[in-house]
């Protein structure tokens, strides 16, 4: 959109700024000349303030969080307390609000700043995992740590979200949590999805695992098929499994060989396979999803000439055996299950 066009819009929305903040910023009140709110993104609170009136300290539809220093237009209230991405779909929304016809769609794809991406597509899983920040000293870290996993070398396909969306369904309103973000990439390493794990701000429990106390704390994007979360890069030796706790769990006895998270016992069934891997280990679950995927898996590296392994957990997952076991106990039982010379070559470094 032309910054003419964008600063109409703003500009329209200011004339009724009060209308604006009741509808995007209903966690909120109207105290004299201003609207108070928590934050952008309709938190409720009082630290965020929006000028309702041109005033001598500055124009109406301002805002200022001072809280955390952000400020901005009511172009910006809309994206955030929307869940918007695109400048499309803020100016589109903005229109409605003000029952304003919208333009051409060839017209209006010319003037946006960037094509719309389709919301759950690979593109769409791109801009999350860029916008999103190094795991390193965040929430993200602190949950792995207190679910017992401790080896966090190579984990750059894990970053961290402080406000990702989330909507329980199209009919309720979007709500932000922080969340780790993984890239889900192709054998090339060119990110083909993403996954979100929303995380309880309150810290780990019991009950949640440190995970958002949601309906649904986990969800895919993108194109998953074939694919996976990738710790290290895959040679002849590669372990396989579904959560990614769970390869991060195992990574903690076997710290240098190359694992994969496929996210789901279906996907589990369905990954690629190097071109360079002679032996693939399976992490199984320990349910029925667990022992499909293990049964499908062997067909399909036996037919392309590959050594497959059954790793098998005590309790239901390995993050289950290294919280609740112990990483001692993890160890010695994934020794025996492993080939001995890769007990030499992977396990060195955790004896």
């Amino acid at each position: 959109m032309a910054r003419q066009d964008a600063s109409e819009l703003a500009h329209r929305l200011a004339r009724d700024a009060e209308a604006v903040c009741r509808h995007y910023l209903s966690a909120g009140r109207r105290e004299g000349g201003y609207w108070l709110v928590g934050d952008v993104r309709n938190t409720p609170g009082r630290s965020m303030f929006v000028r309702l009136k041109e005033s001598p300290k500055g124009p109406a539809g301002k805002w200022t969080d001072a809280a955390t220093g952000e400020h901005g237009d009511l172009l910006d209230v809309i994206r955030e307390s929307c869940g918007l991405i695109d400048f499309k779909d803020v100016a589109d929304e903005a229109r409605s609000f003000l029952s304003l016809p919208h333009p051409e769609p060839e017209l209006d794809r010319a003037r946006s700043r960037k094509p719309s991406a389709p919301a759950g597509s690979p593109e769409a899983a791109r801009r999350l995992f860029a916008m999103s920040q190094p795991m390193e000293r965040s929430p993200v870290e602190s949950y792995l740590r207190r679910r017992g996993i401790t080896a966090l070398h190579r984990t750059g396909s894990l970053r961290f979200h402080p406000r990702c969306y989330y909507r329980p369904d199209d009919h309720s309103p979007t709500e932000t949590w922080p969340a780790m973000i993984a890239a889900v990439t192709d054998l090339s390493g060119h990110l083909t999805g993403a996954h979100r794990t929303w995380l309880d701000p309150g810290g780990f429990s019991e009950t949640t695992l440190g995970k958002a106390p949601i309906d649904t704390p986990r969800r895919a994007m993108g194109d998953l098929l074939g694919h996976a979360v990738r710790f290290g890069v895959a040679g002849e030796v590669m372990a396989a499994g579904e959560g990614i706790e769970t390869m991060l769990s195992l990574r903690c006895v076997l710290p240098t060989m190359p694992m994969v998270a496929a996210l789901s016992a279906a996907h589990l069934s369905a990954i690629l396979f190097p071109d360079t891997l002679r032996r693939l280990y399976i992490a199984r679950d320990d349910d029925p999803a667990g022992n499909g995927a293990m049964a499908t898996l062997i067909d399909r590296a036996q037919e392309a000439g590959i050594e497959a392994i059954v790793i098998s957990p005590r309790l239901g997952d390995f993050n289950e055996d290294l919280r609740l076991l112990g990483i001692d106990a993890l160890r010695a039982a994934s020794r025996v299950q492993i080939a001995a010379q890769d007990v030499a070559r992977f396990m060195e470094l955790a004896a």
